[in-house]
């Protein structure tokens, strides 16, 4: 390859030199031929003024004669000077005649040079032959190495696969001939200890022991405690069994009181080894019958109390819409009477009764299942109660009915105490939250106070505050008190504040469902296992977003006027009208689904006015998206995209909002909590960005929409686009945004009414302006010569910006906004990258693709042009990479093949791997700040948690019932996209 890129080099050298040569040639034979016209016509003009000049003298001669004046003086000045004249002339020919000979013998030394331009000419002909020739065969030699690399690759890859596999199973049958074997020894020796224990004692020995008292069944006591003993504990040793009998055998012996009617009892051996056995064994199957008939009686009542709240809930929200859909009817005709002409408010306002018809449609179908649901329930119901529990109890000897009761005890005292310790929490809660109502009501105002001296000098903030301020009326610490302290059930209007807490770990999860293209956020609870002592200090509660309450009375079927502010925004889902259960699955019977509960969890307590989950229910595919479709088919010019109208109080309820979301029912156990949600796109969102006050989403609708964390409001929507938003970048440098879709990028200055500015191209052009501007419907294909830009990122100092488009990537920079160079070596096309800053300021960029492969760039200060990785890091994926995250010298990579790798930078090796860390595909990662910790998410909904130095899981819960598209966080709060 070496020798090839010579000759190559060599090749093309000579070709430019002699292509320079022939240029030369050419322009001098150009040139002489301009010089020989040049002289012919300035010697012909000459010797046509000679001839002029020559008869103008004979006839000024031949007048002068016929003058009567005529005079041989004059006659002689005339002819004398024109004589002077043509010398002159002559004088002029002569230099020209030598001019042209001189020419003419340049002319004939052309000849010479025509035969040396046709050789060049050759000569660069045969060298352009050869180059062709030199180039197809460094293509072919690469193309077999590469096919060579790849063979080789593969091979190494399958068989490191095998030898994996093989490890796995020595390790497997390792531990499983370990396992057998200490169940064998356990076996052995249980045997053997109760061989010793069944042995009978002789006279002479009974006679040492002096009185003891009547052992009924003793053999099936002894059988029956060491089995009982086996399902309460399993790690339960026989050394533990002997003396538990020991005990037992000595305060038989030394408790006169205990034998029957005061008598001395009778002197009886041991039953033999087989009788004790088989009354265990009836002992153990009689409770385990009692203990599973008890647990379904208990999960059917807690599924009916269950059921119950659903259907009461529903009825609720079919009695609200059902008023709203009358009040719009009553508008519709209103209309019509008034302005039959007016098409457009008629089109909207049906289009509004139709998806509120489809809303209650579902209710009904939510009713009805529920009632199926209720009817299996009873019937089954039927079918426990025809057993009595009472015949069992009666069938059941002395020694049975002692094991049931000491089993019913226990489980009494197990449940008495789990009772205590949850009341103490549910008291504990409490007190909690009424301090962090008045705490979260005396921040707000401070921070409204902080928005007020900051919004002197900023208009714009001031009419925001003016307006948040006439919207939610603050007029009194206790009035606050009482708006936080008010639960909502299936309403938007609610507070926004949780438990609160001054620590600097805080963090709270937002997330976004498909149904409507939310933002849904969640606490992180307690980020470890309750059994992991090393977790027990990230446990803690963690502070929530304290935000200004946003009371959105506009959802309220109580006031007219609000109700036509808002009908629009009423069709689409909100958190109130998402109807969450139970997770359903795909089961089609409700009888599949009536037993929701996992019964290794103890069972929660009934409570009717428990709020919701916040994640949306899992429906069956076909109706998974149906509020999507339904309001996927309203115009682009219905008053869901007019945020920009200049009518402000209609705008401010048409836009988005952040609204808060109640607790979850299994927010101890769950690493992460849902907190609030933000509502507004009406597709899946597909990519995020924040900092500590803004969040920027983007989203398959076309748009971007700009919120401001500390209200809770959208801000600005981006509009525009060709197709899905699928990648989002903010420059907090220099207040740019930067937003891909297909193979644009669109650079955004929001300081300036956030208008598009430039439009880069995938090809490496630059566009003033919004080149997309023009763009109505979604496009579909890329123009000839671009590729689909997949995603964009930004250097830690934002000078730079790097665009994945095809097999490479992009570099612009941004000072110039011009592309600067590439970089390349994929022969795939890159999927994800990111960017991080090495110890001496060069830029490090990671790459991952679609060939499985992950690669390092690092890009040194200078450096243009197409540029080579500088790692590659084996062994790859066994999939495309969908998903990179950086931090220090550790490297996290997500894959289509649902597996994790961890990689160490600076060493450049693989440190841990999980090959199933998800069920599906892993679509983003994500670092949890000032937290040696890294989140995870798949196309299945799970959020995982993971140790980043152990790489071990923290926990896990299900984020989404669709799948997760994006993660990121800033230094309070972690965000998804679904």
């Amino acid at each position: 390859a070496v020798n090839f890129q010579a000759d190559l080099a060599d090749l093309t050298c000579e070709i430019e030199i002699k292509q320079k040569l022939i240029d030369e040639l050419e322009n001098s034979q150009r040139r002489l031929q301009t010089l020989k016209h040049q002289y012919e016509e300035k010697l012909i003009l000459l010797q046509n003024k000679i001839r002029d000049t020559q008869l103008e003298r004979d006839r000024v001669l031949q007048n002068l004669s016929t003058m009567e004046c005529y005079t041989e003086e004059k006659a002689n000045k005339i002819k004398a000077d024109y004589e002077k004249r043509l010398k002159e002339m002559n004088r002029d020919l002569q230099k020209l005649q030598a001019a042209q000979k001189e020419h003419a013998r340049l002319l004939k030394n052309q000849s010479r040079y025509e035969r040396e331009l046709r050789k060049l000419q050759a000569e660069v002909a045969e060298m352009k032959k050869a180059k062709v020739a030199l180039m197809k065969q460094m293509r072919e030699e690469q193309q077999r190495r590469r096919l060579a690399e790849t063979k080789r690759n593969r091979e190494i890859a399958q068989l490191k696969k095998e030898q994996r596999r093989q490890e796995f199973q020595i390790r497997a049958l390792e531990s499983q001939k370990r396992q057998q074997e200490i169940v064998l020894r356990r076996k052995t020796q249980e045997v053997s200890a109760l061989r010793r224990l069944a042995k009978p004692m002789s006279d002479r020995v009974a006679g040492r022991l002096g009185q003891k008292p009547a052992m009924l069944d003793s053999g099936a006591e002894v059988s029956a405690s060491t089995t009982s003993s086996e399902p309460e504990s399993g790690a339960r040793s026989v050394s533990s069994i002997v003396r538990q009998w020991n005990r037992k055998i000595n305060n038989f012996l030394g408790d006169p009181s205990s034998s029957i009617n005061g008598a001395r009892p009778a002197r009886k051996k041991f039953p033999k080894k087989g009788t004790s056995q088989t009354f265990s064994k009836a002992a153990r199957l009689k409770w385990q019958s009692l203990e599973r008939r008890i647990f379904d009686i208990v999960m059917q009542r807690m599924t009916i109390v269950n059921l119950e709240a659903d259907m009461e809930r529903l009825i609720k929200k079919r009695e609200e819409l059902s008023l709203l859909q009358e009040a719009l009817l009553g508008k519709r005709a209103k209309l019509q009477a008034e302005s039959p002409k007016e098409q457009k408010g008629l089109q909207e306002l049906n289009e509004e009764i139709e998806v509120l018809g489809a809303n209650i449609d579902y209710i009904n179908d939510s009713i009805s299942d529920c009632q199926a649901t209720i009817m299996q329930i009873e019937e089954t119901k039927e079918e426990l109660d025809s057993t009595d529990t009472s015949v069992v109890i009666s069938s059941c000897s002395l020694a049975e009915a002692r094991l049931l009761l000491d089993n019913f005890l226990k489980a009494s005292i197990d449940k008495g105490l789990q009772v205590a310790q949850k009341e103490a929490q549910i008291r504990l809660l409490e007190g909690r939250l009424r301090q962090t109502d008045v705490a979260s009501s005396s921040q707000n105002h401070a921070l409204l106070d902080a928005l007020r001296e900051k919004a002197e000098s900023h208009p714009e903030l001031q009419a925001l505050i003016h307006n948040v301020q006439q919207e939610n009326g603050y007029t009194s610490t206790d009035e606050e008190v009482s708006e936080f302290s008010l639960a909502s059930d299936g309403s938007i209007s609610q507070s926004f504040t949780m438990k609160g807490s001054a620590s600097q770990d805080d963090f709270k999860f937002k997330g976004e469902p498909k149904l409507s293209g939310q933002m849904k956020a969640v606490s992180a609870e307690c980020l470890g296992p309750t059994l992991d002592v090393s977790t027990k200090n990230i446990t803690k509660s963690l502070a929530s977003l304290m935000e200004i309450k946003e009371d959105r009375i506009g959802f309220s079927i109580r006031d007219p006027y609000y109700k036509e502010k808002v009908s629009r925004t009423i069709s689409l889902p909100t958190r109130g009208s998402t109807f969450p259960r139970q997770s359903r699955g795909s089961d089609t019977s409700p009888l599949t689904r009536r037993k929701s509960y996992d019964r290794g969890q103890p069972a929660r307590p009934a409570d009717i006015g428990f709020t919701p989950p916040s994640s949306p229910p899992t429906r069956p595919r076909n109706d998974r998206n149906v509020f999507s479709r339904l309001t996927s088919t309203q115009s682009q010019g219905s008053a869901l995209d007019k945020s920009d109208d200049s009518d402000s109080s209609v705008s401010e309820v048409l836009r988005g909002i952040i609204n808060p979301v109640g607790g979850t029912k299994n927010a101890r156990t769950a690493p992460l909590q849902c907190v609030s949600v933000a509502e507004g796109h009406t597709k899946p969102v597909l990519c995020l960005d924040a900092t500590d006050e803004l969040l920027f989403t983007g989203s398959k609708d076309r748009s971007c929409k700009m919120w401001n964390l500390v209200t809770g409001q959208e801000i600005a929507s981006l509009k525009g686009h060709p197709n899905n938003v699928v990648s989002i970048k903010y420059c907090s440098h220099t207040g740019l945004v930067f937003t891909v879709s297909t193979s644009y990028i669109k650079v955004w200055d929001i300081r300036d009414s956030a208008r598009c500015i430039r439009t880069l191209t995938s090809s490496g052009q630059v566009i003033s302006g919004d080149a997309c501007a023009g763009t109505t419907t979604r496009t579909v294909t890329s123009v000839q010569g671009e590729h689909q830009i997949n995603q964009i990122a930004l250097n830690p100092t934002g000078t730079t910006l790097y665009a994945a488009a095809g097999n490479s990537v992009r570099i612009w920079e941004l000072s110039r906004l011009q592309p600067v160079g590439k970089l390349s070596g994929h022969i795939g096309p890159v999927m994800c990258l990111t960017v991080n800053q090495t110890a001496s300021n060069h830029d490090l960029v990671v790459t991952g693709s679609k060939d499985h492969y992950v690669k390092v760039f690092e890009i040194t200060e200078g450096m243009v042009g197409n540029i080579g990785p500088t790692h590659n890091f084996e062994p790859p994926h066994y999939d495309g990479i969908e998903c990179l995250a950086i931090q220090g010298d550790v490297l996290f990579s997500g894959s289509r093949d649902n597996g994790i790798k961890k990689w160490d930078l600076e060493q450049q090796e693989l440190i841990q791997q999980i090959p199933n860390a998800h069920k599906d595909w892993v679509c983003a990662l994500a670092f949890i700040p000032s937290r040696p910790m890294v989140l995870s998410a798949c196309r299945g909904g799970v959020i995982k948690v993971w140790n980043v130095d152990t790489f071990t899981p923290v926990g896990e819960i299900k984020g989404h019932d669709s799948p997760i598209n994006a993660i990121c966080t800033n230094s309070k709060h972690i965000f998804t996209a679904s």
